[in-house]
């Protein structure tokens, strides 16, 4: 009964994991998830594997243990031998790589319901990455975050000491001033206990508007077909990522938007998909219906040609003629910030300047704006890729600084 009970779980919280490169994000996942697999993709019953940018993991915690301890994610307490009792499921937003998980942090704030922000304590605090980090997740509105200070294993008590007191200096003045900052050695799995009840503790499962127009992000989409499969064997497209309100279910009609975009007559145009929902998955098992919360995929009526390498990644899902506009043109209304983020030195925010190009991302799209139109404080600019987004939605601005693009501000769609 056990088993039955852990498969008919859900995730029903979305958590970002963010940190400087090698900080050891990869490794804290693979710890919190309890898995030592490829923790970037989910196993879908009949044969049907997708790679979803999401790691789950179940909390537990054992009835016996008292205060220190007590919370882990194994079905069984090594210390009394009895089953732990299961606490909730959550999804860890996991996009390796400095850039996508940048766009993925900055574009897909809105699905996120906390954040856990790594640093090593064997390197200074803060590295450029994680300055830009920080910043970002003030920028998203992302108010719950647990900071982990990593790698304790690897430095003398007087050195973890002195980045302790880098850390509390480096979030003095920012929205995470009180955030608590919990010594871990992912690789060893110290402390990893005290950080999952500060998780706990931290960012709770937040109310859900299960009761408005569905409306899901797209992270992956796949073509789960073999080489040579039989006509009458064919599967048909599968997309994942997370429902950000509302609910989806088998039999359902789906609009994906903006859809296949295409250019005609020298203009770029979106012209939306519709499909049918043939099945749905999430917390690694079969479901007639999706919630808010937590990753999800969902089998459609698509041929694999439509969904195949990632194509539908950033496109917005839900029920015909009820998603949000398309835009071929964006006004943004501008927050620059002071300084250049992620740098490694010091650099001035200059004003936007006529044809400028910045990399925009809004929910989990992003795309590039050539600038066209100058105001106060605001731009408009084309966009080489249409979005799918409502009136108000944040967009966050990149300038390309030397070789990358750099955080420099945010803008508010504007009618």
């Amino acid at each position: 009964m056990a088993g039955k009970k852990k498969e008919e779980l859900s995730p029903e919280i979305n958590i970002g994991l963010v940190g400087h490169v090698d900080h050891g994000k990869t490794t804290l996942t693979e710890k919190l998830s309890g898995k030592w697999t490829d923790t970037h993709s989910e196993e879908i019953k009949r044969g049907i594997t997708i790679r979803l940018g999401y790691a789950d993991a179940i909390f537990r915690k054992c009835p016996k243990c008292k205060g220190e301890n007590a919370y882990t994610v194994k079905e069984t307490c090594e210390k009394h031998k009895v089953k732990t009792k299961v606490i909730r499921m959550v999804s860890f937003v996991d996009a390796p790589g400095h850039e996508s998980l940048m766009a993925t942090m900055l574009s897909g704030a809105r699905i996120m319901d906390g954040a856990i922000l790594l640093i090593a304590a064997n390197e200074n605090c803060p590295q450029p990455q994680t300055r830009e980090h920080l910043m970002g997740l003030q920028i998203a509105g992302i108010k719950n975050i647990v900071v982990v200070q990593n790698k304790i294993d690897v430095v003398t008590k007087e050195r973890a000491l002195r980045n302790y007191k880098q850390i509390k200096k480096f979030l003095k003045g920012t929205d995470y001033e009180k955030a608590p900052i919990i010594p871990v050695s992912a690789q060893k799995g110290v402390n990893v206990s005290f950080l999952i009840e500060a998780i706990e503790k931290q960012i709770p499962t937040p109310k859900r508007a299960a009761g408005k127009e569905p409306m899901m992000f797209v992270a992956r989409s796949f073509d789960i077909n073999k080489p040579g499969l039989k006509p009458k064997d064919l599967k048909g497209g599968v997309i994942g990522g997370a429902l950000f309100q509302g609910g989806i279910k088998i039999g359902d009609r789906i609009e994906v938007r903006p859809g296949r975009v295409v250019e005609e007559q020298n203009k770029v145009v979106a012209k939306p998909i519709f499909t049918k929902v043939t099945s749905c998955m999430t917390g690694g098992h079969p479901v007639k219906e999706i919630g808010p919360g937590g990753s999800a995929a969902i089998m459609t009526t698509l041929d694999s040609s439509v969904v195949s390498s990632d194509k539908l990644v950033g496109n917005l899902v839900g029920l015909p003629d009820k998603l949000p506009p398309v835009w071929t043109n964006l006004t943004l209304e501008m927050n620059l910030l002071d300084k250049v983020i992620g740098s490694e030195q010091e650099l001035d925010v200059e004003p936007v300047k006529m044809n400028e190009i910045f990399m925009l991302n809004v929910n989990s799209a992003a795309t590039v704006g050539f600038v066209e139109e100058l105001g106060k404080d605001q731009f408009k600019c084309r966009l080489k890729k249409p979005i799918c987004a409502e009136v108000g939605s944040k967009v966050t601005i990149s300038r390309r600084v030397g070789t990358r693009f750099r955080l420099i501000g945010y803008g508010v769609i504007k009618e």
